[in-house]
């Protein structure tokens, strides 16, 4: 019965897809950086109002191999989001997909549909990432390996799939831990497409210290009431599974990370201190 519900509604919202508002922002990811909670604090505020479900994918094309969600086409997309008549004033809407960062194909998508989108690009520590990224799969079951393993075969899963650039593999999405940690190479992507001053960078670690001297930056970013108070900023989405990791771990993946780090310092000016 609800899943008809569901769908009654869904086709609605897509019947009516030329009276919706294309989201005027987006929050890129990273995942497990915090996406989740900044979508939930932001979903607070009066004035922004965000896509119906957490994440679209609609320009990474999804999570399904065998179903793409972009190419379903825009009116699709624009289902996901309010009626323009439904806004008030000054209403901004938002897509909340942390894959797109990720996804070598992304930046040209949005660049096109979207031209003056502002992103949002939340970045935790990759070495604490990646490991909360591994057992992350290991609650999903995607993984089986110990954690240094996994780490070590990331290459070898990857190389035929990014020869092949099938960006919806299943290993491409579950099996990246050190790639989505390459912060510098996918900045730069998007940087082909956007100017600087569309993208805002985050250190999650100053998201859940200080949330609301983070949330005043992006209100200001995206052009909202900065006074607004967010009520409730418990955080979202934490994996309750994470175990005790060796020191060599996070030897390893500090020292894999040390260059991309500091690229990516050099690139949008400021010292995250990873």
């Amino acid at each position: 019965m609800k899943s008809a519900i569901k769908k009654a509604i869904f086709n609605y919202r897509k019947a009516t897809w030329r009276s919706r508002n294309l989201p005027d922002f987006m929050i890129i990811g990273a995942q497990k950086s915090g996406t989740s909670s900044l979508y939930y604090y932001l979903s607070q505020h009066s004035q922004i109002s965000p896509s119906y479900v957490k994440e679209v994918h609609f320009f990474d094309g999804g999570l399904k191999p065998d179903f793409d969600n972009f190419k379903q086409g825009q009116s699709w997309y624009l289902s996901h989001f309010p009626r323009a008549g439904k806004t008030v004033k000054n209403q901004k809407t938002f897509d909340s997909s942390p894959l797109y960062i990720f996804n070598p194909i992304v930046p040209k998508r949005i660049s096109e549909i979207i031209p003056k989108a502002k992103l949002i690009a939340i970045l935790r520590n990759p070495t604490e990432r990646a490991i909360s990224h591994y057992f992350y799969e290991k609650k999903l079951g995607y993984e089986s390996l110990p954690i240094m393993d996994a780490l070590l075969a990331e290459e070898e899963r990857l190389k035929p799939i990014l020869e092949q650039q099938d960006y919806k593999h299943t290993n491409f999405i579950h099996f990246s831990y050190k790639s989505r940690g390459h912060y510098y190479d996918q900045i730069k992507r998007y940087l082909n497409y956007f100017s600087m001053s569309n993208i805002l960078f985050i250190n999650s670690a100053m998201l859940f210290s200080h949330p609301e001297i983070t949330l005043r930056r992006v209100f200001n970013f995206i052009g909202v009431d900065d006074d607004f108070f967010v009520k409730d900023l418990h955080a979202c989405n934490v994996s309750q599974n994470r175990t005790k990791v060796a020191a060599n771990i996070y030897e390893y993946l500090d020292n894999y990370y040390y260059s991309q780090n500091h690229l990516l310092y050099k690139l949008i000016g400021e010292n995250f201190g990873w």
